[in-house]
């Protein structure tokens, strides 16, 4: 498993380009006009990134107008997990009608850049392109209804008005990263 430290609050948005379910070269740069961009380390197969799904593909509808990009990356090894490949990456998407783009991180390097860990695993990047929330999306994958903490919807909130982070870091909850041997 891959243990060095993740990138910290108030380190730059790693530059990296990945192919989209759509066959297109993406890059997080291209969304210039976005105030922040959310990144999301996810997968297929995790029980936890299904179970977040519809959440994140609201909370991307939610704030679509507000200037907000969410990207999703799969970094699974697909050997040892063929439902995280390309493929069911495409029909994933097509599936739960994604609003954002999914891109495969083939060779991991983009996982490592971050130190991501879980699927999934948030990293949200402020207009000047700063980590400012890094984490879990809310306190309760299981129950919805059970929510009490929404962090990734409050980080978004704050970040838009300007204000502090007032919980920056957050454990992420989900499966570990399905690293390559």
């Amino acid at each position: 498993m891959f243990t060095e430290t993740h990138l910290k609050i108030g380190d730059k948005l790693p530059d990296f380009t990945l192919t989209a379910t759509n066959g297109r070269e993406c890059n997080p740069y291209e969304f210039e006009e976005s105030k922040i961009i959310v990144v999301m380390f996810t997968c297929n197969h995790c029980p936890y990134v299904q179970a977040y799904e519809d959440r994140l593909i609201n909370l991307q509808k939610d704030f679509a107008d507000k200037e907000v990009t969410f990207v999703a990356i799969n970094s699974n090894d697909e050997i040892n997990y063929p439902e995280d490949s390309f493929e069911n990456m495409v029909k994933r998407v097509k599936d739960k009608k994604y609003n954002f783009p999914y891109l495969r991180d083939q060779t991991q390097e983009v996982a490592k850049t971050f130190g991501a860990s879980f699927t999934p695993e948030i990293f949200v990047f402020d207009q000047n392109r700063v980590l400012q929330y890094h984490g879990r999306i809310d306190d309760n994958w299981q129950e919805p209804k059970k929510v009490t903490k929404q962090n990734l919807k409050e980080a978004l909130e704050a970040i838009l008005e300007n204000k502090p982070v007032s919980r920056a870091n957050t454990q992420a909850i989900g499966c570990t990263v399905k690293w390559a041997n």
